[in-house]
């Protein structure tokens, strides 16, 4: 796989076909570029409890709402945050995490 292909792979709720549950899928998908500017604004500030805060939030709203690819790698940077691991790892793990967030679509498969 190409990385373009990575970068425009789209991810799915698991939650998606549920007719009474869509809605408020959409709505997480929508709200995502505000999530994503909030994660680099904190990264350039250096806000790293405030960073954590975002990642455990994210980690537990991605799988409410159905997209469980996203949990483990928001765990993954909360963890690091809170272990003190070097800056460029938090800063690879941040990326994978907005990768993934950007990823995020709503509706069904085709």
């Amino acid at each position: 796989m190409t990385q373009l292909e990575t970068q425009t792979k789209a991810i799915y709720s698991s939650l998606a076909t549920d007719e009474d549950l869509a809605e408020i899928v959409e709505m997480f998908v929508e709200e995502m570029p505000g999530r994503v500017e909030t994660f680099r604004q904190q990264y350039e500030q250096s806000d790293w409890e405030e960073l954590r805060r975002t990642a455990h939030q994210l980690k537990g709203s991605a799988g409410s709402y159905g997209f469980g690819q996203i949990t483990p790698a928001a765990a993954e940077l909360e963890s690091a945050l809170r272990d003190g691991e070097p800056q460029v790892r938090v800063e690879r793990l941040l990326d994978a995490v907005i990768e993934l967030c950007n990823q995020a679509t709503a509706g069904a498969p085709a």
